[in-house]
């Protein structure tokens, strides 16, 4: 993938609350736990970690609940999205269209917590090129 996308201005921030919040993750089965940070085009951060069910079906990813927090408060425009975890950060397919549904070019932090380096950065529409679209008119 590209390392060549700017890292926002608040890419610390985001960051940081992605790591934090990864922390609360509900993980007993996998003892994968996950963080994701949203930052809205007003400002405002908002987060989520992962949620497992014994009904694997029912485990809701990260990034959905920080989106989904998201827009229960009335934030619907998202610009980046930072996604913590130890290993590969990459949000699953369902994620991915999931995001698309608010922007299609949403900025991707993806934070290996492992290591030591700056997130990586890269756009929405890069992992999902084609991402299902329904127009309503």
């Amino acid at each position: 993938m590209s390392r060549d996308l700017a890292l926002p201005e608040n890419w610390r921030t985001l960051l940081e609350s992605s790591r934090a919040v990864r922390e609360r993750a509900w993980a007993p089965y996998s003892q994968f736990a996950v963080g994701a940070a949203v930052l809205n085009s007003d400002g405002q951060i908002f987060v989520g970690c992962n949620v497992e069910n014994a009904s694997y079906g029912l485990t809701i990813c990260a990034e959905r609940v920080a989106m989904s927090s998201a827009v229960a408060a009335g934030a619907t425009s998202p610009v980046a999205i930072c996604l913590s975890l130890a290993g590969e950060p990459l949000p699953c397919g369902s994620c991915r269209q999931f995001l698309s549904e608010f922007n299609p070019q949403l900025l991707l932090l993806l934070d290996d917590c492992s290591r030591s380096e700056p997130p990586e950065c890269i756009h929405l529409d890069t992992l999902l090129p084609r991402a299902f679209n329904f127009s309503v008119e």
